[in-house]
């Protein structure tokens, strides 16, 4: 099953975005900051979410892997 179809995966791919965008936006802060419009702006956006509710993120990442590992 795809995860456009499983709310669960969905909703994991989008935490894995943010968290990988907000560590590459660590890493090479000038490139995304150069490019905040069109396609790529969907990065510096995911990044953005990532620094700002980082607390949140990461609770959201902890309470995701123990119902993957309990099979929820």
């Amino acid at each position: 099953m795809t995860a456009i179809f499983n709310f669960q995966s969905l909703l994991l791919v989008l935490l894995l975005f943010i968290c990988t965008s907000t560590y590459a936006h660590s890493i090479m802060p000038g490139i995304m900051d150069r490019n905040k419009d069109g396609f790529l702006g969907i990065f510096w956006k995911c990044a953005r979410i990532g620094e700002r509710l980082s607390p949140y993120i990461s609770i959201c990442c902890i309470f995701m892997a123990f119902s993957l590992f309990m099979g929820y």
